[in-house]
């Protein structure tokens, strides 16, 4: 108890921070760090109070105006920053071990869905009866403009299904990278459509 009346201990903690920047416009293209770590220094009473409510304490408020150009956090400004937040201890530094930033602009676009009615296994004497019925026929998918180049202009969807000789409606999954930036309206549709019994062989042409 003694001990921790005594002044000039150091200790790293790790406090919350949050990037204020236009997220209609911008995305990162790395994870942003939810903490960030910073050594402090002061009498063992406060620094034993810092280290057990630090997560209580509101985040770090750190901008970032032009997001293309960002390319690391400025230490200096976050160590001013994060100073007024400790107003009862000495803020020495920012250990900089998670600094990078990448951001890109964001790009919409939006992706037909097609079925592979080509390959669709039909039990034999068995033929489509109907239209087939695609919902939703169109996606959205929205990141970085790189990252969106991994989408194809057109997504054909093939029915699963082996040997059908019965009306089909079921979910299909879209089967689409999973990426960490992108986002995505659908990841499956709903394929419906009738099947028939043929009760005599089409005629074929001669």
């Amino acid at each position: 108890m003694t001990a921790l009346n005594k002044d000039n201990y150091s200790l790293r903690l790790d406090y919350p921070i949050h990037f204020n920047y236009n997220e209609g416009l911008y995305v990162p293209v790395q994870p942003l760090p939810r903490t960030v770590s910073v050594n402090v220094s002061g009498d063992g009473w406060n620094l034993l109070r810092k280290s057990w409510l630090t997560f209580a304490e509101r985040p770090v408020e750190y901008s970032i105006s032009n997001p293309l150009r960002a390319n690391a956090i400025n230490s200096t400004s976050l160590t001013a920053q994060i100073a007024e937040h400790f107003p009862d201890v000495k803020v020495n530094y920012v250990v900089s071990d998670t600094f990078e930033l990448g951001f890109e602009r964001k790009v919409t676009r939006i992706i037909p869905i097609r079925v592979d009615s080509v390959h669709i296994d039909l039990r034999p004497g068995f033929v489509i009866s109907s239209l087939i019925n695609l919902s939703p026929s169109l996606i959205s998918v929205e990141g970085p403009a790189s990252l969106l180049e991994q989408y194809p202009d057109t997504i054909l969807v093939r029915v699963p299904t082996r040997k059908i000789q019965n009306n089909y409606d079921e979910i299909v999954p879209l089967g689409l990278p999973n990426l960490r930036s992108v986002e995505v309206s659908h990841s499956s549709v709903f394929i419906s459509f009738e099947v028939a019994r043929l009760l005599r062989p089409i005629p074929t042409i001669q």
